[in-house]
């Protein structure tokens, strides 16, 4: 397709935009829509990130097209949506550059809804209204750690409510974590920041979604509700503040559209000075946050229930929200029956059955979660099944993996509509193509908090490796790398620590080849190489 610019007039143009070249434009393409979306949802995708600018709806398609006013939002948005994927309506929304340079729109009913969407949009940031409380806004939005934002409602109207919800967790029975409240609140938008913490004996957070109207729904859904069974009581109120100031991204807070934030080992998540203010909103006064959000609750549930307010099927086990709260190893080692859902499996398909394996799968995926279990299909072997140990871990690894070539295909990844991969009942071995991981050594989010977790980056030329001993020099390492007829084309020792470098291949591709073989890699002097992509170029 060699036209720079997208016309409202024919669709049939936009089927060469689904494999976009991920080289950066103004304009995204956006797939997997729900249905019944409405202008308005779409144009929120991009309202935290800058100036929605156009947009062309392909319903019967289910796709759109939203241009932002600059390049450089539509990185940040692009950017921020593959680690973190948007879901309307429990629809996982799925988002690239397009091959477009800009839109340009017709007359047709479809597009003067689309345009009369945006105008209502543009006159409120114009006009900078008040939100309500009096609190004010830049150019017309509240500013969310230097983002704008804005809350729109299915007629393009101006959401007069702060996206900041206020969540205190009743009957702590079992432990709430921060990964707990993201799996269940981002059921009803986007979660761009979430601050926990223990205050009179509560544990309590901060969440903050990319807009107003979202917040407001996401009270009157959740407020009430038990994440557990008959316990874990959400009491949700709207906060008077209109953004939050993320410092650490951590297992106390996080900002999913800041993954470069440090982790902070051992400090205290928040700004307290900062805080202080939002504090004393709900208490009168400023206090010592407590570090540890648990109050002292230490069992795990001994049920997983799925509740309905989130657009999630129900589990014949009433009353709970939460899904999939920790490892499926985890709740085998403590004898609890695990409900797996949350689509945390994903079907892997046009992969190169002369050369995949269980493993290489194991160790690719492994990168963007703990992974549980691998099926290759055994009538269909180009097709494999993967089991993480959590939706978010499938969707991370979705967003990242899919496209991506390896074995010299490219692989599609989808969620899949099954909830566990099954073992072959004893007796039936189906030779080797089914492996359960669940109690792999080679897992690396296992520890909560883990740096890990701020290290994950897509598939790259570059790769990162650690846990290099003293007596392994530049050349071992290239060797290696060439040993399987790759092509090094750089290589480069961490100055301030010599347990880890980066090495270029010629290719993503390679790199990808690259960390499978050499993932775990026996260097000797009882270290294993650890591999993962790199953000960096040499």
């Amino acid at each position: 397709m060699t036209s720079a610019a997208a016309n409202g007039n024919d669709s049939k143009k936009f089927k060469g935009d689904i494999r976009g070249p991920g080289i950066p434009s103004r304009v995204i393409h956006v797939r997997k829509l729900p249905n019944d979306i409405n202008e308005a949802e779409v144009i929120s995708l991009g309202l935290p990130f800058g100036k929605v600018t156009n947009l062309l709806m392909l319903k019967g398609k289910n796709q759109a097209f939203i241009e932002m006013n600059t390049e450089d939002a539509a990185q940040t948005m692009v950017s921020y949506y593959s680690s973190v994927t948007p879901v309307i309506r429990n629809h996982p929304i799925f988002m690239q550059y397009s091959n477009h340079k800009e839109l340009k729109t017709d007359n047709s009913p479809n597009q003067v809804r689309a345009q009369a969407a945006l105008q209502a949009v543009n006159a409120v940031q114009a006009g900078g209204m008040p939100m309500a409380g009096g609190m004010p806004m830049a150019g017309g939005m509240p500013m969310a750690g230097g983002m704008p934002m804005a809350g729109v409602d299915a007629s393009g109207g101006m959401g007069g409510h702060s996206p900041v919800l206020r969540v205190i967790v009743e009957n702590l029975f079992y432990p709430v974590t921060l990964d707990v409240l993201h799996q269940i609140f981002s059921k009803l938008g986007t979660v761009l920041k979430i601050i926990t913490f223990t205050k009179n004996n509560q544990f309590q957070a901060l969440l903050q979604y990319s807009d107003g109207l979202t917040a407001q729904h996401a009270k009157l859904s959740l407020d009430g509700q038990n994440i557990y069974n008959a316990c874990c009581t959400l009491r949700i109120n709207l906060s008077k503040l209109t953004s939050l100031n993320v410092k650490y991204n951590n297992d106390k807070s996080r900002d999913y559209t800041r993954p470069d934030l440090p982790t902070g080992d051992s400090q205290p998540s928040i700004d307290h000075q900062a805080m202080a203010a939002a504090f004393g909103e709900y208490y009168g006064a400023p206090g010592i946050i407590s570090a540890n959000p648990y109050a002292g609750a230490h069992a795990f549930p001994p049920a997983f229930a799925i509740q309905q307010a989130t657009g999630l099927t129900m589990h014949g086990v009433p009353g709970g929200l939460a899904q999939l709260t920790m490892p499926v190893a985890a709740a085998g080692r403590m004898g609890f029956h695990q409900l797996s859902g949350g689509h945390c499996v994903m079907l892997v398909s046009n992969l190169n059955p002369e050369r995949v394996t269980p493993q290489c799968l194991f160790i690719l995926f492994g990168v963007y979660g703990d992974v549980m279990r691998v099926k290759i299909l055994f009538n269909k072997k180009e097709n494999a099944l993967i089991q993480m140990s959590d939706g978010t871990q499938a969707q991370l690894a979705m967003s990242h993996l899919n496209g991506q070539r390896l074995h010299g295909k490219a692989l599609r990844v989808t969620l899949s509509k099954h909830t566990n991969v099954q073992l072959p009942r004893e007796g039936h071995e189906d030779q080797g193509l089914t492996k359960d991981y669940s109690n792999s050594p080679l897992h690396r989010f296992k520890k909560p908090g883990s740096k890990n977790y701020s290290n994950i980056f897509p598939p790259s030329a570059t790769l990162h490796l650690s846990n290099i001993p003293p007596s392994v020099v530049e050349d071992d390492l290239k060797m290696l790398f060439a040993s399987s007829g790759a092509m090094v084309k750089a290589f480069k020792f961490f100055q301030k620590d010599r347990k880890m470098a980066l090495v270029q291949m010629s290719s993503v591709e390679e790199a990808i080849e690259s960390l499978i073989e050499f993932h775990n890699h026996d260097l000797g002097e009882n270290h294993h190489l650890r591999v993962s992509f790199s953000k960096s170029t040499i």
